[in-house]
């Protein structure tokens, strides 16, 4: 599923690029409204993201789009891959910005791994 945003002046760092903690934040909501749409019903809390490395600057103004595509699934726990491309106002052309692998696990009302429930498109 690809998402987008808008990156505004509230989004930047001193040095007048995208703030990474920004990008980091929305990589794990898109991600996990992905999850919880492929997984109705389950409780999936963040386990882990991959490699964090920012390819480019962002500047203000930009749209980016990230694109999260599912990948393994186990018996707790699900892998997203998420790719992020920005687009500056006025160009046509989008370039890679980011990418990483984030895991969410399934847990139970007391925060314990439990089985996540079949897939939506299973």
């Amino acid at each position: 599923m690809d998402l987008l945003t808008i990156v505004r002046p509230e989004h930047m760092n001193h040095y007048g690029n995208l703030f990474g903690g920004q990008m980091l934040k929305w990589i794990d909501e898109y991600a996990y409204l992905v999850a919880v749409r492929d997984f109705p019903g389950a409780r999936l809390v963040t386990r882990a993201m991959a490699d964090v490395s920012f390819t480019r600057g962002v500047k203000c103004g930009s749209t980016l789009r990230f694109e999260v595509r599912r990948g393994a699934v186990g018996t707790t726990s699900v892998r997203y891959s998420v790719r992020v491309f920005a687009q500056e106002c006025g160009e046509i052309e989008e370039y890679h910005v980011f990418e990483t692998t984030i895991t969410f696990v399934c847990v139970d009302r007391n925060q314990q791994k439990t089985a996540l429930p079949p897939a939506a498109d299973a």
